[in-house]
């Protein structure tokens, strides 16, 4: 048996949205494509956070009866807009993840991101044994299934995967209820404005910095 077959904790799954990624641009875009200033904006995200509603209602209240399906594809085709670029990398992101497969753990992303973020991810050069978006698999986040699908395609139990992201409803809770190890990264809109006592206290773990991650896994094992 080999060390990393022998640890508890085998595989750390990524969120991408405020875990990997800073989201500022791709909001601040669509601010733009949409006339809005994107103070505006991001005003009405913060508020549709803390009410707990789906970041979608953001335009319904900005833009009463928009497609976003349809402005998003017309918006793609028009400026090549993506949700994740190199250049929206958080600075720890890529150093954590190297220091992660340094340690042996096998590495996965999977996030509520439409498709293409699976080619961006592979643009990275990182060795990752699963990458997948919410428009591949057919189901999004906080749905069992999408855990369900991450656990059947790395093969291991629940127990064994840690699962990083930013949302207390659609990663903490969902992720510790599919029985793998939630970790909350504390950052981003969400992080920073969610507040649920029940959700953080299914968290394996708190941190701020993927760079933190390496030392608290092993704290968990």
């Amino acid at each position: 048996m080999t060390e990393n077959q022998a640890r508890a904790i085998q595989a750390v799954v990524f969120d991408v949205g405020e875990t990997l990624c800073d989201e500022t641009r791709a909001w601040t875009l669509w601010a733009d494509w949409l006339g809005i200033p994107a103070l505006t904006l991001h005003s009405v995200l913060g508020a549709v956070i803390e009410r707990g509603e789906d970041h979608r209602r953001v335009f319904e209240i900005l833009r009463p009866g928009l497609d976003v399906a349809a402005e998003s594809r017309r918006k793609r085709a028009s400026d090549g807009f993506a949700w994740a670029i190199r250049e929206d990398l958080y600075p720890d992101a890529l150093p954590a993840l190297e220091a992660l497969t340094d340690a042996g753990y096998r590495l996965g992303v999977a996030g509520n991101q439409p498709i293409e973020t699976e080619a961006f991810i592979g643009s990275l050069g990182i060795d990752v044994d699963l990458v997948a978006s919410s428009e591949s698999l057919g189901v999004a986040k906080p749905d069992p299934a999408f855990f369900e699908q991450i656990t059947r395609r790395l093969g291991l139990a629940p127990s064994a995967i840690a699962y990083v992201g930013d949302r207390l409803d659609n990663d903490v809770r969902p992720a510790a209820g599919a029985g793998m190890r939630a970790i909350w990264i504390r950052r981003g809109p969400w992080g920073l404005i969610q507040s649920d006592t029940e959700a953080i206290s299914m968290a394996s773990g708190t941190i701020d910095t993927l760079l933190e991650l390496p030392d608290l896994l092993a704290s968990l094992e």
